[in-house]
């Protein structure tokens, strides 16, 4: 990945179906989103992160009619709840996609015309059965006994209705030319893999319309159908591209941003977004997306956590118990993005607490002190190219911060954080075996400088590149480092000019009054303690 401000970086998270609060589920991937968008931004990168709600569809009308709510009145109570936990989370997002927004409509009806013209949709029988919590109708071989949904564990409908079908088997060949081509559209392989065996196996035709549904947008021509919520959806990637007072039309949502560089799923919906997506626009002969991820599932006690199971975590109550840069730490750090991954209270604690109070915060601070002890409170005065080539700090330092942006473009989360904490933890064993505080003693001020200046440089380059992921704490080792950078702020044009110094080894200023050492963060407590 290289700096520069004329780069251009658009990514998505998927659009959060609103018939509850967000769970951890979306608030993992959206973490994931914000890390990445962040990190594009701090090499001077222009972003654009899209994150979103879909309100459409049969599940929504149920629940608001069990609520006894209006449906809209259901759902905008419902997004205002996914904005406070963006915002508690230190979500960074750009434009906030809803599809009950007016604009939305004008953008599905072009779409849909421009698939219709192409001799794409046409009207049929749908006989099967129909899983309301996912809005999709399933295969016999795929349901568990009894007929129920395996991800929802509830029973299917059976429906037999007359439907708007999209010609999905018309784009079998070009969508296994497209996976040939362009190997890296669907990430990680396991994710590939899954889809290509589906597409292999043969494409049948979907439905794009439900009838006896009132809550969405009727099919143009004929509001005895209404757009199913997939066909619909999956285009609230492309209005929230309008300008504000732009004319919702596709030519002006796709100017600047499109085709979306990212789209961040979890892999339950990676069929939508892998196959059906990719062949809507080919048939609406608009560009495709160049990547899709798809995220494994987030388990407790091995069981898939979702809204319809009961076995939610709150991350809401997780964020104010914890703070929000412990809560991204851990599930970007402890889990591999990609795979599934299991929550565990005490390992959360365990994990946050060995690195960010221990290996980061507790080197931070013990290495301050002897600054202001022993350099008058100012960075060390060293000349950073006299030292030695083998010196163990800057060997690691020089070459992290191509590995964590090598990282970052894989979204490999977790690499990126254990690289940052080697760097600090071979600082803790750096300073814990040259013991600066017996060779003050003896005199040798100029070692000691060098000691602290490498153990604070290994500190200041590791907070740096994982601001991305821990941007408050991050900001305040800087602060503490005596510089006036707030690594929440996008720098615009000035960012690849400061990316290029502080993403590399060195970038600590001699002689920079440092501020005053205090603990940037405290332990959490264990888990029996913190029980009532």
């Amino acid at each position: 990945m290289t700096s520069g401000q004329n780069q251009r970086f658009a990514l998505t998270t998927p659009l959060y179906y609103v018939n509850d609060v967000p769970h951890i589920g979306s608030a993992y991937t959206t973490m994931a989103a914000d890390a990445i968008a962040r990190f594009h931004r701090l090499q001077g990168h222009e972003v654009l992160l899209i994150t979103g709600t879909d309100e459409h569809g049969q599940k929504i009308q149920r629940t608001a009619e069990q609520l006894g709510k209006d449906p809209q009145v259901h759902c905008d109570e419902i997004v205002a709840s996914f904005e406070t936990l963006w915002q508690r989370l230190n979500i960074q997002y750009d434009r906030f996609s809803r599809t009950t927004d007016p604009r939305h409509a004008a953008i599905v009806a072009e779409f849909f015309q421009r698939v219709w013209d192409k001799g794409d949709i046409y009207q049929g029988q749908q006989k099967g059965w129909y899983c309301v919590g996912c809005e999709e109708f399933k295969e016999e071989r795929d349901l568990l006994a009894n007929q129920h949904c395996p991800i929802h564990k509830r029973p299917v409908e059976w429906r037999d209705e007359q439907n708007y079908f999209f010609r999905l088997s018309q784009y079998q060949e070009a969508l296994l030319e497209l996976f040939a081509e362009h190997p890296d559209f669907i990430q990680p392989a396991s994710r590939r893999n899954e889809v290509l065996k589906f597409v292999e196996q043969g494409l049948q035709d979907f439905s794009i319309s439900r009838i006896n549904l009132d809550w969405g947008f009727p099919v143009p021509g004929d509001d005895q159908h209404t757009l199913y919520v997939w066909f619909e959806a999956l285009l609230g990637y492309i209005t929230p591209l309008l300008e504000p007072d732009a004319e919702p039309t596709l030519a002006n949502a796709l100017g600047k941003w499109w085709p979306i560089d990212l789209h961040l799923i979890g892999k339950d919906i990676l069929r939508f977004h892998a196959v059906y997506w990719p062949a809507m626009l080919m048939s609406a002969d608009l560009p495709l997306p160049k990547r899709v991820f798809g995220h494994g599932f987030l388990t407790k006690d091995g069981q898939k956590m979702g809204k319809s199971l009961g076995n939610t975590l709150d991350p809401m109550a997780l964020v104010h118990r914890y703070g929000c840069d412990a809560v991204r730490y851990y599930f970007l750090k402890a889990l591999e993005f990609g795979q599934d991954g299991d929550f565990s209270e005490a390992r959360f604690i365990d994990v946050v607490n060995a690195d960010l109070a221990n290996s980061l915060g507790n080197l931070l601070n013990r290495t301050l002190k002897m600054a202001v002890k022993y350099c008058d409170g100012q960075i060390p005065d060293i000349n950073v190219q006299n030292l030695p080539t083998d010196h163990p700090l800057a060997q690691l330092g020089r070459e992290a911060g191509q590995k964590v942006a090598t990282a970052y473009q894989s979204l490999n989360f977790s690499q990126a954080c254990n690289i940052c904490l080697s760097l600090a933890k071979a600082g803790n064993q750096f300073i814990d075996e040259q013991a600066p505080w017996s060779i003050y003693k003896q005199g040798e001020y100029a070692l000691v400088n060098q000691i602290l200046y490498t153990v604070l440089e290994s500190v200041r380059l590791s907070a740096y590149l994982l601001s991305p992921v821990i941007p408050n704490l991050s900001t305040q080792i800087y602060q503490q480092l005596g510089f006036q950078l707030d690594l929440n702020v996008h720098h615009g044009e000035d960012g690849a000019a400061l990316y290029s110094v502080h993403s590399n080894w060195g970038g600590l200023p001699v002689n920079q009054m440092l501020g005053t050492p205090q603990p940037v963060f405290q332990k959490l407590e264990p888990l029996q303690a913190a029980s009532p």
